[in-house]
């Protein structure tokens, strides 16, 4: 619930301020590079804010780390997506064919912006989420569920557990952990 509230309020200030300097002529690439950018910024602090809790298990820097290049993946995602939008029409587009120019960019960041959200909440909740394995026993049948214990045990041997492991173990002295 907390990830799709983050995600809407980000999603209004990314399309918002993407139309809004639409509207001035500027390039679409540009235009969505800026206000994507800028709905990071907020989505990051945010999600670790009210979605994401710290985990003891990880250093900050590996948390930052994954959020930043889940994030560079996601921005060329998005990127990608928009340019396909457009791809054919005339160079000045953004001056001669206003309108159509709009109407392609829009809907290449609304497929974006779907593709992208799914690509971000699988790589959050498998690297920096404790709950996943949890949350995915609750959805088996009760006669199927594994016990506290093999939870636990499948918790340690993830690539979660012994990603933030490994990144406390390789924090640089005076670093918050």
């Amino acid at each position: 619930m907390k990830f799709g509230i983050v995600g809407v309020i980000a999603f209004v200030i990314d399309y918002g301020l993407m139309n809004l300097l639409l509207a001035f002529h500027m390039h679409n690439i540009l235009a969505s590079t800026i206000s994507f950018l800028i709905s990071l910024a907020f989505n990051y602090l945010a999600s670790m804010k009210f979605v994401f809790k710290h985990r003891p298990d990880m250093a900050r820097w590996m948390e930052i780390l994954i959020f930043v290049s889940a994030s560079v993946v996601g921005l060329f995602i998005n990127e990608l997506i928009i340019y396909i939008s457009t791809f054919g029409m005339n160079h000045d587009a953004m001056v001669t064919q206003h309108a159509e120019y709009m109407v392609r960019t829009n809907i290449g960041k609304l497929i974006a912006t779907a593709v992208v959200m799914v690509w971000n909440f699988l790589i959050r909740k498998w690297l920096l989420d404790d709950t996943h394995t949890n949350a995915m026993n609750r959805l088996k049948r009760a006669d199927n569920r594994l016990t506290p214990e093999q939870l636990e045990a499948k918790w340690e041997n993830s690539f979660s557990h012994r990603l933030g492991l490994w990144s406390l173990e390789h924090t640089p002295q005076g670093w918050p952990k």
